[in-house]
């Protein structure tokens, strides 16, 4: 009997429907204004509403308004589940047989160089900053800057274990130069870091950024994975910030149109608070057109005309959850290694492998670090609210 429960393994869903939770514990009247737990709102700015009103139906990609002559389009079941996988912290893995070596941890530590390149972390964040050339064309640097517990296209960088990000939370000099590396990067796609919540808004550099920006595909992958990463070490709370200023320009300003879909179908489902994405796309889908193509909820409603529309899904996947099953595996003593590859590294393959921050007065070498309280941000999180 111990060996059938050791060899179990949590049934992955097999559905778009099944993968996404966002709409299972909908309702209207469950989310008053007041209760904004992801510090976002679903109202524009005076200035955010002029610039929508002046680009209304430009983004890219769009299809005809009418609903007759629209090509079919699909939610990607491949994105779907790589993202509700890391929602639900992997429930089919295996803890490697392999010593943890905390390299992720030691890397940040400024104790080992990442590999293959044989660069250090501060090397990195006090010599790339505003070196858009390295940082667009060096495809090895982003799985080390942002480990996951996922395998990424670089093979030399090491899977995150539970045991090192537990370690990596507790450490304030991982954290600082983390955070450092996370403005980098959102100095390179135009965008800066405002305070120690994680809201973002455009940097000076904007115009130039958002225009390479919009025609550089294979960053949206490495957006994912930035993403991912806040939340695997602890700063889930700073993703919100940054998804609603890409759905703002790239629904309402047209500055980013190209990245509409990679924001709805990637960035959005990052999020794990279920109520936070249902926020994000009830804002999606009032700016979006044309509007009835709109694939991301919220289904309708019951007696509503009776067919499954574009925005349909959105149905809780089955009860018992993955972290149920995972403490049945753990406990029946089954580890063996396996190698986690994001279904959206296969598809976007294409990646191979200033001003201070509010609040923070020691911004240091990087004209970025990150000091004090922000290291607090990344408070303890009840896992039974993610889904």
């Amino acid at each position: 009997m111990g060996n059938l429960v050791g060899s179990w393994r949590f049934k992955e869903p097999s559905t778009v429907e099944e993968c996404d939770s966002t709409w299972g514990s909908d309702s209207e009247s469950d989310e008053p204004a007041t209760e904004d737990d992801s510090g976002i709102s679903d109202s524009l700015s005076p200035a955010e509403s002029e610039r929508a009103a002046g680009h209304s139906g430009d983004a890219a990609l769009q299809l005809t308004d009418s609903p007759e002559s629209a090509p079919k389009m699909k939610r990607s079941f491949y994105a779907a589940r790589d993202l509700y996988k890391y929602r639900h912290s992997y429930p089919n893995y295996r803890k490697s047989r392999q010593p943890n070596e905390y390299r992720n941890l030691r890397f940040y530590m400024n104790k080992i160089p990442l590999v293959p390149d044989g660069i250090y972390v501060e090397e990195i964040l006090s010599k790339w900053r505003g070196d858009y050339d390295k940082l667009e064309h060096n495809h090895t640097y982003i799985q080390w800057l942002f480990p996951l517990r996922e395998q990424g296209l670089n093979f030399y960088a090491h899977e995150l274990t539970q045991d090192e990000i537990k370690e990596f939370q507790s450490t304030r000099e991982a954290k600082r130069r983390f955070l450092a590396a996370y403005s980098m990067m959102l100095d390179f796609y135009g965008v800066k870091l405002l305070d120690k919540s994680g809201n973002v808004a455009r940097a000076p550099n904007w115009q130039e950024r958002f225009q390479h920006l919009n025609e550089s595909h294979h960053n949206y992958l490495r957006i994912t994975r930035i993403l991912k990463s806040l939340g695997e070490l602890g700063y889930e709370a700073f993703k919100a910030p940054l998804v609603r200023l890409f759905l703002e320009e790239s629904l309402c300003s047209g500055t980013l149109p190209n990245m509409q879909h990679s924001v709805l179908e990637y960035f959005v489902y990052t999020i794990r608070l279920p109520a936070t994405r249902r926020r994000l796309l009830r804002f999606a889908r009032k700016h979006y057109r044309p509007a009835h193509a709109f694939l991301w909820g919220p289904p309708p409603k019951k007696g509503a005309g009776g067919g499954v529309g574009a925005g349909s899904s959105g149905i809780r996947a089955p009860a018992p959850t993955p972290e149920q099953h995972r403490r049945v595996e753990e406990s029946a003593g089954a580890a063996s290694s396996r190698i986690n590859v994001s279904s959206h590294d296969a598809i976007m393959c294409q990646d191979l492998v200033g001003g201070g921050i509010k609040g923070f007065p020691d911004l240091g070498s990087y004209e970025v670090g990150v000091q004090g309280p922000l290291m607090l941000a990344s408070g303890r999180r009840e896992r039974s609210e993610y889904s």
